[in-house]
């Protein structure tokens, strides 16, 4: 026959022609030993040749191509149209009668499913799951043919059509395949996931089981029993109680059914059924080499597959070289930057750190299963853990608690003798000779700031293959900056500071969290310092009335070229570029070099500087330091007379006052390795991008940007020898779109288990949303649930509620009066500024985002905790 229909066994490599859903049958039916309906597809040139010609279609495309998500009214009127156009057209001839040829080969007698399949479902970045029309028990030519038509019309339901916008696709390049397959009539039908839905463990296989139809299990109109089976093992059952089923009516279509009450608690499946079911979902995942969502019907003692497709929303395991158990931490969870990374991000932040790291859906995960056997390690890394981020302590605890996951090695307590760090001088006198020394976080300072001017001077006369030397030999000098002991000391004193400052005022005065008071305003903090700087580059606009309007309108980045055409602009140009110079290669999500800087993106700053100028009057920036740096005092005084009053006060006094002094002296630097960090990375990257502008111009690459889909060596590589496959730019700019719709873990394990952890806690408000307490105090405001840092339009006052902070988002500290995070720690970018800012803050509040609505009042407990919505 021609190329409108084929069967399932004619189908072979062209999913364009029978859309994902057909391919994917036409793939079972090849698998030994798995039953499919028999059937064919109409395929999509059927659905083309049928509208080619519709000149009243294609300009309703045309006004649909142009329309966003929020012309809802728009999107349903002309889509009315076209699936009313689509309903009217006329099915060609040889379309027809290829159908009905089909039909005789099959049975015409029969009934069919008619379901939709378009050619862009199931994709690995987008799923369209549900999105178009799906018919069952329909019998004869005539009432198929017409379901055909439904089918087509599908394709331009509102939902699908808004899903199809969402996710960036051309509604004229999505075509649609139609699957006529024979009808079963069951006794149970239900989905089975090969990998467990709810914790994503591969090894855990799930089955949802009803009886009757599985329509009315999607259709969500009946509960199902779910079992769970682990290696050939039923290791847990939920019967449900169905009360309905859905069945096919002998002269066509389907009805609902109660079900006897006798019969609504039975178990759907037998034992034996269910282990053969398993082991036909192994065989499938086997064959399709990933998990998969499959549907199921049992007739007569036999299991029929009709459909099965990858499940998308599973996170990639990070890669083993061995069979035995791992477990893996989030990186990003740490360095507050949970976005995926691209290649050659990743690669450069490998470089840059010495621990053993993997790399899975963009994000970077470590390996800390050798930790976890080891008694005296884990100990260790739980402490630390725990203090950044106790949601990952809680998961880790839940996996040692199995006992059988770790081997556990024996007691390997082979300390080095009580207090000593590896350079042989103890922790104490380490402590007494940073204390000793006032000048040591300045001179810190300096040899960085001079290294990275030597970088800049003689990274210029580099190019070509000599430039990745350079740039690999320089990462070691970064890596001696990042892991200096003297560095690691100053911030390690101050953090012990920090901690005994909060437990003995705790034991003596019952005064919570004492430190966050103290840490205010502290000097050399570069990465307060930025937010209180940019104040002042409002304070140089704010005489400026012509200067605001045009910036208020600015949308190019070339904006600051054409400031000295107003009065007022040559001020205003001098103050941007000054502070672009200093921290102009911070943004957000910096720790991937990849990530566009303020310096190639000045307009990023606008919105901010122009809320400042709203919210602030002058001078506030230094206002705001001096308002800091006296209630600290003020704190320190209170303090101290306290103690005084106490047995042994003088002793605990004078002991207090000068661990106060460690953290004013040495809690600021904290931040300074990180600027450094990226301060070279800003350096590297221009230097690359001089490279990525070469291979544009001998057609290597299309654009400069598409560099950062390789990774450093692969790059290296490709500047060497001046070639490229671009389809591995294409591949990964497809993987970088799914890893963006992925919610990394905290912790993962090898079978690719998600445990989650949970904050216990009592005597909270009862509706109280919990996390973790970092920073004082109590604040009630406006909430401004903001994703994109770019988006954020805030008033003095408000609260930010946010996934994750880093660096880059400091300048709107200035601005708000709390914070709520999903991600963070203790000493997290986030809770170190709301300490440095004096904001009440609480992180690690999971789905704050999806909780927490834009504009709702709420209160902030960052003393206990928690947050409550007013």
């Amino acid at each position: 026959m021609g190329s409108y229909v084929i069967s399932f066994q004619e189908i072979d490599t062209q999913h364009l022609l029978v859309g994902r859903k057909g391919w994917n049958l036409g793939e079972l039916s090849k698998i030994h030993g798995i039953q499919v309906p028999e059937g064919f597809c109409v395929t999509t040139e059927a659905y083309q040749k049928a509208l080619k010609q519709n000149e009243a279609f294609h300009a309703l495309l045309d006004q649909l191509t142009l329309l966003k998500v929020e012309d809802r009214d728009q999107i349903g009127e002309i889509s009315r149209k076209i699936r009313q156009i689509i309903m009217e057209v006329e099915i060609p001839s040889d379309v027809v009668k290829e159908v009905a040829h089909y039909l005789s080969q099959f049975g015409a007698e029969h009934a069919y499913a008619v379901r939709s399949s378009a050619t862009a479902e199931d994709l690995p970045h987008a799923s369209f799951a549900g999105q178009q029309d799906t018919y069952l028990n329909i019998i004869g030519k005539e009432a198929i043919l017409q379901h055909i038509s439904k089918c087509w019309a599908s394709l331009f339901t509102d939902r699908a059509v808004i899903y199809r916008i969402q996710n960036g696709f051309d509604h004229s390049q999505v075509d649609l395949s139609v699957i006529i397959q024979r009808m079963i009539f069951p006794q149970a039908s239900g989905i089975l996931f090969t990998a467990d839905p709810i914790t994503s463990n591969r090894k855990l296989l799930s089955i949802d089981a009803s009886f009757g139809l599985g329509e009315a299990l999607v259709s969500g109109l009946v509960s199902a029993d779910c079992y769970k089976v682990q290696e050939d093992k039923i290791v847990d059952k939920m019967i449900a109680t169905k009360k309905l089923a859905v069945y096919g009516r002998k002269e066509g279509g389907t009805e609902t059914q109660q079900i006897d009450p006798d019969q609504q608690k039975t178990q759907t499946l037998t034992e034996q059924q269910i282990l053969q079911l398993a082991r036909i979902g192994r065989q499938i995942e086997a064959y399709f080499g990933c998990p998969q969502d499959i549907e199921w019907c049992l007739v007569d003692d036999t299991f029929y597959i009709v459909q099965s497709r990858p499940i998308t929303a599973l996170y990639p395991i990070p890669k083993a070289n061995d069979q035995e158990n791992h477990v893996y931490v989030s990186v990003g969870h740490q360095q507050m930057m949970i976005d995926p990374m691209k290649p050659l991000g990743l690669s450069f932040f490998l470089l840059t750190t010495h621990a053993p790291m993997q790399t899975a859906g963009g994000r970077l995960f470590v390996d800390i299963t050798h930790n976890l056997a080891s008694p005296v390690s884990r100990e260790i890394l739980l402490d630390t853990l725990g203090q950044s981020d106790p949601l990952i302590k809680d998961a880790l605890m839940t996996i040692i608690e199995r006992e059988d996951f770790i081997k556990s090695l024996p007691n390997d307590r082979k300390e080095q003798s009580p207090g000593k760090n590896n350079k042989g001088m103890s922790p104490a006198g380490f402590q007494a000779q940073i204390e000793n020394d006032p000048t040591i976080v300045s001179d810190l300072i300096k040899s960085s700031q001079t290294s990275i001017e030597e970088l800049k001077y003689n990274i210029q006369t580099k190019s070509g293959p000599d430039l990745f030397d350079f740039i690999l030999e320089d990462i070691q000098r970064l890596k001696k900056v990042l892991f200096d002991p003297q560095s690691l000391g100053v911030i390690q004193v101050a953090m012990n500071a920090s901690s005994w400052i909060n437990e003995k005022m705790n034991k003596w005065l019952g005064e919570k969290n004492a430190a966050d008071t103290l840490s205010l305003s502290v000097p050399n903090d570069i990465t307060s310092e930025m937010g209180l700087a940019l104040l002042d580059v409002a304070d140089v606009i704010r005489p400026y009335p012509e200067v605001i309007d045009y910036l208020r309108h600015v949308k190019d980045d070339n904006f600051l070229d054409k400031l000295v055409n107003f009065d007022g602009g040559q001020e205003t140009q001098n103050a941007i570029l000054a502070y672009l110079n200093k921290y102009g290669m911070r943004c957000a999500g910096e720790i991937d070099i990849t990530k566009t800087r303020w310096s190639e993106k000045p307009t990023t700053l606008i919105p901010m500087i122009l809320n400042n100028i709203k919210n602030f009057e002058h001078n506030a920036g230094n206002r705001k330091f001096e308002q800091g740096r006296q209630k600290a005092l003020k704190k320190e005084q209170e303090l101290l007379d306290r103690l005084k009053q106490l047995p042994d006060g003088k002793r605990k006094g004078k002991e207090t006052k000068r661990m106060i002094s460690l953290i004013r002296n040495f809690i600021g630097y904290r931040e300074y390795p990180k600027y450094g960090m990226v301060n070279r990375y800003f350096v590297y990257k221009q230097a690359l991008l001089k490279q990525a502008e070469q291979l544009v111009q001998a057609n290597v690459i299309h654009e400069k940007e598409d560099i950062y889909y390789l990774t450093f060596e692969e790059l290296r590589e490709v500047v060497r020898t001046n070639k490229l496959e671009y389809q591995i730019i294409s591949k990964r700019k497809d993987e970088y779109k799914l890893y963006e719709k992925l919610t990394p873990p905290r912790v993962i394990t090898s079978d690719g288990e998600i445990i989650t952890g949970e904050y216990k806690r009592e005597n909270l408000p009862a509706e109280a949303i919990v996390g973790l307490p970092v920073s004082s105090g109590v604040t009630e405001g406006r909430a401004r649930v903001i994703l994109n840092m770019e988006d954020a339009d805030l008033e003095e006052g408000d609260i930010l509620v946010t996934s994750f902070t880093d660096p880059g988002w400091t300048p709107l500290f200035v601005s708000i009066k709390g914070l709520v995070t999903e991600v963070g720690g203790l000493m997290t970018h986030g809770a170190v500024i709301a300490r440095e800012y004096g904001l009440p803050a609480v992180v690690g509040v999971e789905n704050a985002t999806k909780l927490i609505k834009d504009g709702q009042r709420i209160r902030v407990n960052g003393t206990d905790g928690y947050i409550e919505i007013l």
